[in-house]
């Protein structure tokens, strides 16, 4: 069911997949998965999000996924848009479709099977059904073997926390990609009062009690650890006071595609050490 649902169009007029030769791939993981295809050769554009690997890089970017323009995307002069769930905004998507232009939504989630569903929903897409295949197996095998490296008793209380503005600390909750990854690599989500990212007052970091700091690394932005470290209600808690923060790639940790199995390894093994 949650392959059939990804893999419609939404837009009217699609073309045949071997026909599309000109694609927009939007998200990061959506554009990594087309280069694990080996079909990136067809992308001829990319959004803000994709910039992995290096060689997507030259090719011209058609803005930031949740706030495409028609402009941009047109410009390209696509035969086939893949796009994560949720791209947009709504309006873009409706001027597409008045242009025809086949527009695939690919889905997202936060777990093993939702990595393999975005696989094949593209490769699908692509019309390499076979290339698919034989990636979700492999991704699929790194998945498990990663898990099974992390598994081992109850893990550290991670907070992930995407960023301190007004003195306030914004972290993820419930059915995020931090929420997921964290609990793929052994840890314990240290926000399990509400969903998405919010806001957390100084009490409620506090009575959080997270062992580990877990951040993105932000490419060309200063490091920040003594800032988070140094917030007042951070150092109250057991990872403040241990000093102990991990920072990973954002896509690489984030992202859920083909990478997920070695951010899994890598983030277990960076909790262990930070909360050792």
């Amino acid at each position: 069911m949650i392959r059939a649902l990804a893999l419609v169009a939404v837009l009217a007029g699609a073309l045949p997949a071997a026909a599309s030769d000109r694609i927009v791939s939007v998200g990061g993981a959506v554009t990594e998965i087309v280069h694990a295809l080996g079909e990136g050769h067809r992308l001829v554009g990319r959004d803000t999000t994709s910039t992995y690997p290096q060689a997507v890089r030259d090719l011209p970017d058609v803005g930031y996924a949740r706030r495409l323009s028609p402009e941009g995307l047109l410009s390209v002069n696509p035969d086939l848009i893949l796009a994560e769930e949720g791209a947009g905004p709504p309006e873009t998507v409706d001027l597409l479709r008045t242009a025809a232009i086949p527009f695939v939504e690919i889905p997202d989630g936060h777990d093993r099977a939702a990595v393999l569903a975005k696989i094949e929903a593209v490769a699908d897409a692509l019309g390499v059904p076979d290339k698919g295949a034989a990636l979700a197996a492999e991704v699929g095998a790194a998945l498990d073997a990663a898990a099974a490296e992390a598994a081992g008793g109850p893990g550290p209380k991670v907070m992930f926390v995407m960023s301190v503005q007004g003195g306030r600390v914004l972290a993820a909750g419930r059915n995020t990609a931090a929420d997921g990854i964290i609990r793929l690599a052994g840890g314990e989500n240290a926000i399990r009062d509400f969903e998405g990212y919010k806001p957390l007052t100084d009490e409620a970091v506090t009575l959080a009690a997270p062992d580990v700091i877990l951040m993105m690394a932000r490419e060309g932005a200063a490091d920040g650890a003594d800032q988070v470290l140094d917030h007042p209600a951070i150092r109250t808690t057991p990872a403040g006071r241990a000093r102990a923060l991990v920072r990973m790639d954002g896509l690489f940790l984030l992202g859920f595609g083909p990478r997920t199995g070695d951010a899994v390894r890598e983030l277990s093994a960076a909790l262990a050490k930070a909360g050792s």
